[in-house]
């Protein structure tokens, strides 16, 4: 008898529901939803008329797809116009508009690192860098979470090889922020190159929202690239990399999540040039997404939890186990408020949290709903819980 060559799927399977990691597909509806804390939609521009308008007249100009690579025939004159916008509000040279988030950072990691060179990788960075490392085959150190003192050491371990410093500007599992400014400092004096990833702070840090390199004071320098998703502020899809203009010129010719893959639809690059111009005309969301932040944070400690003090959007709640994480989620689900359950392995620290997401057009009355929501509904030995 032939053997099953998927048998072992069974077993892996098995180990995860043992362990409470299992994971299932939920679709949402177009219809009724609930009061949204678990997406990304930091602005509240994902449904706003303007930026849907905008991606269905750029679908119906130029079409549904891109129709192929950006080298070939996926750029259009609205992926030009949106990566200009980006990197003058953002306050770098040029940039480089990319299918994901998720691949700008591939094809950043990859095309300014290699075999011979040295990557100081933040033990908190997400997968994407992480798998843009493993891709590499550049020699890897992971430096404690948000520590300077431990960059400039693995640097210093490895004098006289090439080397990129790659954090998070604003980490996605407890919102904590990198010291960017002590970051820089330290490339700049040893001749490394800083990559950072501007995903959660694109939106809701620095003047106006132009991202937390603009709020450290480093954006545009000569030594620093940044990575952006334009899914979550910006509420539309795809990534993009900011830097030098060289550096841009070298990712076009060299990175190959860029090369070999179709170009963004431009539907997604529409209604991100759309998000882009109102949030420039209305600066003060960026303020409100803050704002709306602090709010959760002081409403869920105020009843017994334990959260992370927010330095962006993202407001992280420590629970007792992964399967209480999951149970507390369906449970805030069933009573209307969406929230997110992250566990290992997405938290290195193995601490199951539950992840509420700050929006710029989150009302007073919605604020108190979902803090009595999630506080309601927790664990009983959720309340006093130390954060480790």
């Amino acid at each position: 008898m032939t053997q099953d060559p998927f048998e072992w799927i069974e077993d892996e399977s098995r180990r995860r529901e043992r362990a409470g990691l299992t994971r299932v597909l939920r679709p949402r509806t177009a219809g009724a939803r609930p009061l949204d804390l678990a997406g990304n939609d930091y602005l509240g521009l994902t449904r706003h008329p303007e930026i849907t308008g905008a991606a269905a007249e750029a679908a119906h100009r130029w079409g549904a797809g891109a129709t192929g690579s950006r080298l070939v025939t996926g750029s259009t004159a609205l992926h030009a116009e949106l990566e200009a916008e980006l990197a003058a509000f953002c306050g770098f040279e040029a940039a480089l508009v990319l299918a994901s988030g998720y691949a700008a950072n591939l094809a950043a990691v990859t095309a300014l690192s290699g075999r011979e060179s040295l990557i100081v990788s933040d033990a908190g960075n997400h997968a994407s860098i992480v798998d843009g490392c493993r891709l590499s085959r550049a020699r890897t150190a992971i430096a404690a979470h948000t520590d300077p003192d431990a960059v400039g050491k693995a640097l210093d371990a490895e004098p006289g090889r090439r080397a990129l410093v790659v954090t998070d500007s604003v980490f996605s599992v407890d919102g904590d922020a990198a010291p960017l400014a002590a970051l820089a400092a330290l490339c700049r004096a040893r001749g490394a190159a800083l990559l950072v990833d501007d995903a959660h702070g694109l939106g809701v840090l620095g003047d106006g929202g132009r991202g937390a390199l603009h709020a450290a004071g480093i954006a545009g320098g000569a030594g620093v690239v940044a990575t952006l998703t334009l899914s979550k502020s910006l509420g539309s899809q795809g990534g993009a990399v900011l830097g030098p203009a060289r550096v841009i010129g070298h990712l076009v010719n060299t990175a190959r999540t860029f090369i070999f893959d179709t170009g963004l639809a431009p539907a997604a690059a529409g209604a991100a040039l759309a998000a882009l111009r109102l949030l420039k005309r209305e600066p003060e969301r960026a303020d409100r997404v803050r704002s709306a932040a602090g709010a959760l944070h002081r409403g869920l400690t105020a009843r017994g939890l334990t959260a992370v003090r927010p330095d962006a959007a993202v407001v992280s709640v420590r629970a007792p186990s992964p399967e209480a994480a999951v149970e507390w989620a369906a449970r805030c689900g069933a009573a209307g408020l969406a929230v997110g359950c992250f566990r290992p392995p997405s938290v290195p620290d193995g601490i199951s949290r539950l992840r509420l997401t700050a929006r710029a057009d989150l009302t007073g009355p919605q604020i108190a709903r979902a803090v009595s929501t999630v506080a309601e509904t927790a664990p009983p030995d959720a309340v006093g819980a130390q954060m480790l």
